[in-house]
């Protein structure tokens, strides 16, 4: 199984789509807590779902139960807090939320969406580590 990630912000329209097509994704995975958010004007839920679907002829779908709680977040975004702990609660997170009985098939050749430009310090890479570590025939692509 193939399972990509990819983030939206440093980058233009035209270099974020054409990465997911020529990579062919067959779904973009939405793990952020706000799919609204105005960091990139192509990125909002509504207007990501027609561009996913009009240029490179893939589903979107919202994945909420795959992001950080907002509490989460705001220790780590708005007070500084440290990436270690920010990771530790993540994981965590998902545990509790034993996302590893997600539909495998369903994100199957998706890619996991996120606003960071690199995986490094981003969720999307810890989410797509965990289910590697669950599921074990992951393939993880960064995009």
């Amino acid at each position: 199984m193939k399972l990509f990630t990819i983030g939206f912000t440093k980058t233009t329209a035209e270099g974020f789509f054409a990465r997911l097509s020529r990579a062919n994704v067959r779904k973009l995975v939405d793990v952020r807590l706000n799919n609204v958010s105005q960091l990139a004007g192509f990125a909002k839920k509504d207007d990501l779902k027609f561009f996913a679907k009009s240029i490179c002829h893939i589903d979107y779908e919202h994945f909420p139960a795959l992001a950080p709680t907002q509490d989460i977040l705001d220790e780590y975004k708005k007070s500084k807090g440290a990436w270690q702990i920010y990771a530790e609660k993540f994981l965590s997170l998902m545990a509790q939320r034993k996302i590893e009985n997600l539909d495998k098939d369903a994100l199957d050749g998706g890619c996991l969406l996120c606003s960071e430009d690199k995986p490094h310090h981003c969720h999307r890479r810890l989410v797509a580590e965990y289910l590697k570590d669950k599921w074990h025939d992951v393939e993880i692509i960064h995009l």
